[in-house]
């Protein structure tokens, strides 16, 4: 039974990394890239380290990898996100058919900020589509 778990485990996590690569190549831009390698990098590695951690069946081996997994986890959207948000400001091309660019007129290069939009005014009626 476990040996099932373990082959299920780690066939999710090699079609997600498949999958991040694949992305790597039939995405048009970076951020797009970025965006499916992120994603499904992270949920490859983490089936692949799950799956190893049910093999060996060790508490060291076991919170090693959860430790692994958490670190993954947070660190990979956070880089992915400077990794973008640098691209963006050295003004990496994006794709002709990118709709909305949210961060146009937001970035002072003289200050080097990057403002977000001005929060609604309360007493502001709420329109409903």
């Amino acid at each position: 039974m476990i040996n099932g778990i373990i082959i299920l485990f780690s066939g999710i996590g090699a079609i997600a990394i498949l999958l991040a690569s694949i992305g790597m190549l039939r995405m048009p831009d970076l951020y797009l890239r970025l965006s499916v390698t992120t994603k499904a990098a992270t949920l490859g590695v983490g089936m692949i380290l799950l799956s190893a951690a049910l093999f060996f069946q060790n508490v060291g081996v076991t919170s090693r990898v959860l430790a692994i997994i958490f670190f993954i986890t947070v660190t990979a959207p956070v880089s992915a996100q400077l990794i973008g948000r640098a691209a963006y400001l050295i003004k990496t091309k994006m794709w002709q058919h990118t709709i909305i660019d949210e961060l146009d007129g937001m970035y002072n290069s003289t200050t080097n900020t990057l403002h977000s939009i001005e929060p609604p005014d309360e007493d502001a009626p709420i329109i409903e589509k």
